[in-house]
């Protein structure tokens, strides 16, 4: 039987490499401090900041905080400053590589409204009735 320290594991036939040793769960964040991250909450808002603390309950201590918020390739900017998220509102926590250039296009929160608007203008006046900000575009797949 393999020890705790072993380096590769196999799931589902595949070789993955572990740290040593491998922690699962919220504590494997623990390797993430002091690093950029972005983080999805169960409410869908999007956090990015520096994680300076984490506990045994998944809580985050992040830093530096913005809330982004993204309508098709644009995206703006709110900012927090120092956060403390419960950690059973965190669905996914990862590390941000500022370096990939992803095409989004940064604008005003005021820009951002308006452009959200005018995209609702727009399907109320495709679907001939209201709309609401949990619609599904029209012409995405999903």
């Amino acid at each position: 039987m393999d020890s705790l320290h072993t380096r590769h594991a196999r799931i589902r036939g595949m070789a993955i490499n572990l740290s040593d040793p491998y922690l699962p769960g919220a504590i494997s964040l623990f390797e993430q401090l002091d690093k950029h991250l972005i983080v999805v909450l169960r409410d869908g808002r999007k956090l990015i900041g520096y994680l300076r603390s984490i506990d045994q309950f998944a809580n985050l201590v992040l830093d530096e905080v913005v809330e982004r918020t993204y309508i098709q390739k644009y995206y703006s900017e709110i900012s927090h400053g120092i956060l403390l998220i419960r950690g059973e509102n965190v669905v996914l926590a990862g590390e941000l590589d500022d370096t990939i250039e992803t095409g989004q296009i940064k604008v005003s929160i005021d820009e951002l409204n308006r452009i959200e608007a005018s995209l609702e203008h727009t399907n109320n006046d495709v679907q001939g009735g209201t709309s609401s900000k949990n619609d599904l575009p029209l012409d995405e797949p999903y």
